[in-house]
């Protein structure tokens, strides 16, 4: 029976485990009984038994722990997004059956859209109806121009009716032409600032209806026109906006420090939390090739000649505090 102490997460580990495992990876290896105390090491993967003689427990090295305990997270990430799509849609057909008993005035607070096509022609006519504001998170890097040149009638109108328009997007899109070339041509009141990292797609218009991904692959999205829950929406996309540096109509330069780059800082940060080259490239929307050049730079700047060795540069640096 797990004691009541020892009730919680990777990410929290007690006193007690945290102490004993230290004093494993000092020594290379702790008694069994040890162990009692402290059941979420071996609970965790922190600790395992020794092959050679059973009466030891020998401590699995931090660099091996930590992706296999972000791969379980992720696993359970990937989990309830699974089920809060399939519980939209279920809900998509019991929401059609209540206009018989309480017929509510206006469209439904959430509105699930099941496919791009129908997808596509909600946000539209969302940003045809728009006349004061347009707020967009666009992760990603490149941008083919037939997918911007999709939508820049319906923003040029919406500019045109004195609409504001603000838009975030990774760093990565300082250096797409098309983004630089689709914002060129609307004329108005339009803004870009960029981050290292943004969260999934989100579009608000008028702070009246916003639109989310509910599928990993965007095949299926949620319309939403909950006042609270659009404000709050717009109320985060605010929150990201003033972290971001200014890309358009004026750009201002990445910060950088003692010649290690926005960039680079937060490759370090994910370095950090064992992410592998796949995994950085997405999460800052990149291409591995990109992100492994990147890796090699932090690595020059740093003069570290191995992979573990980077980690402890990093750690020493002082890369992660100041980017905090």
């Amino acid at each position: 029976m797990t004691l009541p102490s020892h009730a919680h997460g990777a990410d929290d580990l007690c006193t007690a485990g945290t102490t004993l495992y230290e004093r494993a990876l000092a020594e290379g290896r702790v008694r069994s009984e040890a162990a009692e105390a402290a059941p979420c090491l071996t609970r965790y993967g922190l600790l395992r038994a020794d092959a050679d003689d059973p009466a030891w427990l020998r401590p699995t090295a931090p660099a091996v722990a930590l992706p296999r305990l972000l791969e379980t997270v992720g696993h359970r990430i990937a989990r309830h997004r699974s089920r809060a799509a399939s519980l939209a849609t279920t809900f998509e057909s019991l929401m059609a059956l209540a206009p018989r008993h309480a017929a509510p005035a206006g469209p439904a607070a959430i509105t699930v859209l099941n496919g791009l096509p129908v997808i596509q022609k909600a946000v539209a006519q969302a940003l045809a109806d728009t006349s004061k504001e347009l707020l967009s998170i666009q992760p990603g890097g490149f941008r083919p121009p037939e997918v911007l040149a999709k939508s820049l009638s319906d923003a040029k109108g919406a500019l045109s009716r004195g609409g504001r328009m603000r838009t975030l997007y990774q760093h990565t899109s300082r250096h797409s032409l098309s983004v630089f070339g689709y914002h060129d041509q609307l004329q108005g009141d339009t803004e870009v600032r960029t981050l290292d990292e943004v969260t999934d797609r989100l579009f608000v218009f008028d702070r009246v209806v916003a639109f989310i991904p509910a599928s990993k692959d965007r095949s299926v999205a949620l319309e939403i026109r909950l006042p609270a829950l659009v404000e709050h929406l717009a109320a985060a996309f605010e929150c990201l906006w003033s972290l971001a540096t200014p890309m358009y109509p004026h750009a201002e330069e990445l910060p950088s420090s003692n010649g290690i780059t926005a960039r680079q800082q937060a490759i370090a940060h994910l370095l950090v939390d064992g992410l592998t080259d796949s995994e950085i490239a997405l999460r800052l929307g990149m291409n591995v090739r990109t992100a492994r050049v990147h890796i090699a730079k932090l690595s020059a700047v740093l003069g570290s000649s191995s992979r573990a060795q980077l980690g402890y540069l990093i750690g020493r640096s002082g890369i992660l505090r100041r980017q905090n």
